[in-house]
């Protein structure tokens, strides 16, 4: 987020050198606006820690019941910011040049994965053991010879280690994909910003060897990435989830947690770029194609968002069981019905009559206005299936009927530290992506540069157009 737009023109962009002085340029200034939200969003953070440990003060980790919007503040992260990388492995995939200047605003979000880990601690507590009788994806029995060598605390070691390495290959996708930029940063810099750089850079000279290197990591990690983030949201989805509620069995749902992070992540990125045009002077940079091509897929992935949740609900609502009806009375029909209903309308309703109307896609205040819309309600969304989760008394005890849910719980409403910790969960991965910010340049440097190797403007009868060629 820097103040001020360019100076150069836009004569200056069709050259490797241009584009080189006038992301650095970018990259090595700050405004008085950077360093106030800067301020703004480090308080923020530090008022959810506080939050945190008056609730491990005040609650412990026995009642599950207070500990429900914490869970949803994690699964909203998960679900929007820790998606939104995949906006930068998709469509490079596809090879596509309009993502080129947004693939890097996509990757950064992988830094927030790290303020979402350490909300993930508290959780690994407030979830019982395998041997408390908790229901479970795991099948545990201490009298059966082979079921009582499973581990019981299955699913807590293999969530963690999934969230873990899906941070990691984020953090190593983010990387490899800047070694040249931080290279370029490094040889225009002296003293200890130089050696910090070439610390990172990590002795790239753009050598061909190194060329090729790059580009198949960011293929392998790219990939690694979205295996473990679907394997995540499939453990989150099932033992966080879907199997406190007694008598919930769906099969769909941890993928439709997934494809969710997917709308949800398209999203959180459109926010980005409206923000760096509008507030950080990267409209040279950041334009109609980036709005037009990204809100196509989002609208997409919105359509999508509905084939899931009714291939999920219309098994429930058709079998009509009386565990499948204590389920919709949950989370749907019940308590929580305003949450879902305002979910379905921002997550699919509106994307889909605002989105099919060309002049809205192709502008940069239709999608910016949708996904908007689509992060408020996938809000709501997490709120309405985690937080009613966690009302359900007795998780852990094995006295309770885990096959069918006998008496709807009342609307938990979310307490003062609750407040604390939403605020400092978004505050957190604000705070940590702006300064990520100022390591890596927002706008991917070689990725530019590259692209004027691939376009040329031809004439064609009295005008000229241009042409745009693929690698490979």
């Amino acid at each position: 987020m820097h103040n001020g737009e360019s100076q150069n023109g836009q004569a200056n962009l069709a050259t490797p050198a241009g584009i080189n002085t006038d992301l650095l340029k970018r990259h090595g200034n700050t405004g008085k606006l950077f360093r106030s939200v800067l301020l703004v969003t480090g308080i923020m953070f530090l008022v959810g820690i506080v939050g945190i440990v008056l609730r491990l003060l005040e609650d412990g980790t026995e009642n599950t019941r207070v500990w429900g919007y914490h869970a949803a503040a994690f699964a909203f992260i998960l679900t929007t910011a820790q998606g939104a990388v995949m906006v930068a492995i998709a469509p490079r995939m596809a090879k596509a040049h309009w993502r080129r200047p947004i693939s890097r605003v996509a990757e950064m979000f992988a830094v927030v994965g790290i303020v979402n880990l350490l909300m993930f601690i508290p959780l690994l507590s407030v979830l019982p053991s395998l041997e408390d009788g908790r229901r479970s994806l795991w099948f545990y029995n201490a009298a059966d010879p082979i079921l009582s060598k499973v581990p019981v605390y299955t699913p807590h070691i293999w969530a963690s280690l999934s969230l873990i390495f899906l941070v990691l290959s984020g953090l190593m996708l983010l990387w490899v994909s800047s070694l040249a930029d931080l290279a370029t940063i490094r040889d225009s810099s002296s003293g200890r910003k130089h050696r910090f750089f070439a610390w990172l850079a990590n002795g790239w000279h753009g050598t061909s060897k190194q060329w090729f290197m790059k580009y198949h990591r960011i293929g392998i990690l790219g990939a690694f990435y979205f295996m473990m983030l679907i394997f995540t949201h499939f453990l989150i989805a099932t033992d966080f989830d879907m199997a406190l509620i007694p008598g919930w069995i769906d099969a769909l749902f941890p993928i439709t947690h997934a494809a969710n992070s997917l709308q949800a992540g398209c999203a959180t990125v459109i926010i980005a770029m409206f923000v760096l045009r509008r507030f950080g002077g990267y409209g040279d940079w950041i334009g109609l194609d980036q709005f037009w091509g990204l809100g196509k897929l989002m609208f997409a992935l919105s359509l999508l968002w509905f084939w899931f949740w009714f291939s999920s609900f219309i098994i429930l609502w058709y079998g009509s069981r009386p565990n499948e009806e204590s389920v919709l009375n949950l989370i749907i029909r019940g308590p929580y019905q305003p949450a879902f209903m305002a979910a379905f309308i921002l997550n699919f309703i509106a994307p889909l009559f605002m989105m099919m109307w060309n002049p809205v896609r192709k502008s940069i205040w239709g999608p910016t206005l949708v996904a908007t819309g689509i992060l408020i309600g996938t809000f709501f969304d997490r709120i309405r299936l985690y937080v009613s989760a966690y009302s359900i008394p007795g998780i852990g005890d094995s006295s309770v009927d885990k096959h069918m849910l006998h008496e709807i719980p009342q609307t938990v409403m979310p307490h003062f530290i609750d407040y604390m910790i939403w605020v400092g969960a978004i505050g957190g991965s604000v705070f940590v992506y702006m300064l990520a910010t100022r390591i890596f340049p927002i706008i991917n440097i070689w990725e530019q540069k590259e692209l004027l190797l691939y376009k040329f403007h031809k004439k064609l009868h009295r005008t000229e157009v241009l042409v745009l060629g693929k690698p490979d």
